[in-house]
């Protein structure tokens, strides 16, 4: 079980396209704005935990052009809230985000996000530690992981919002979004090359 909490602290605290994008949410518009669309990560990551635990994501993984299309999918997704957290504040009227990302944004990041998979199926398919009752060992790994995952996506979206209460100026403000916003397309281009 300490293997566990362990992997699930690491697996959750590395940068990846749930807590890079709630940082930049909260860099972007604040803490409290950045809830709704926190709560959605929540969601979304116990949507794919059980499509990981049901073995639906094995199932739809398993068809090449669907791999492929949904590959696509995520990349294209992640880019635009990359788009949105660059452009978040930036004083272009065209482009700038004008609003936070919300609930439905979160529950669809994690769905189509290729680290929640590869973090759920490492978590759920590996750290037996209760192998009698694989259904009770699945539910205590759900909890914990969601009782890892809030802090942690919470202390990010905290950093963010102080870099936002920081007051810094646009030139820096604009640069902090850009810099999450390349990260998250860093994250992207490393998804594609695995």
């Amino acid at each position: 079980m300490t293997a566990f909490v362990l992997a699930a602290f690491f697996l959750v605290v590395t940068p990846g396209p749930g807590v890079l994008s709630t940082a930049g949410v909260g860099s972007a518009f604040g803490f409290r704005a950045g809830l709704p669309y926190l709560s959605g990560i929540v969601i979304g990551s116990l949507l794919v935990m059980a499509a990981v635990v049901t073995g639906l994501a094995a199932f739809l993984f398993s068809y090449p052009p669907l791999r492929v299309v949904l590959l696509a999918v995520s990349a294209a997704y992640l880019l635009y809230l990359a788009f949105r957290i660059a452009t978040a504040g930036s004083g272009i009227a065209i482009a700038a985000a004008e609003r936070p990302l919300r609930f439905v944004n979160g529950i669809l990041l994690q769905i189509i996000n290729p680290k929640a998979y590869a973090v759920m199926t490492a978590l759920f398919t590996g750290f037996a530690f209760y192998p009698q009752n694989t259904l009770i060992e699945s539910m205590i790994k759900a909890v914990v992981f969601t009782a890892i995952s809030v802090p942690v996506h919470l202390l990010w979206l905290y950093m963010g919002a102080i870099l936002k209460r920081l007051a810094l100026g646009p030139g820096a403000a604009r640069a902090v979004n850009i810099v999450m916003a390349l990260a998250m397309v860093a994250v992207v281009a490393l998804a594609a090359l695995s």
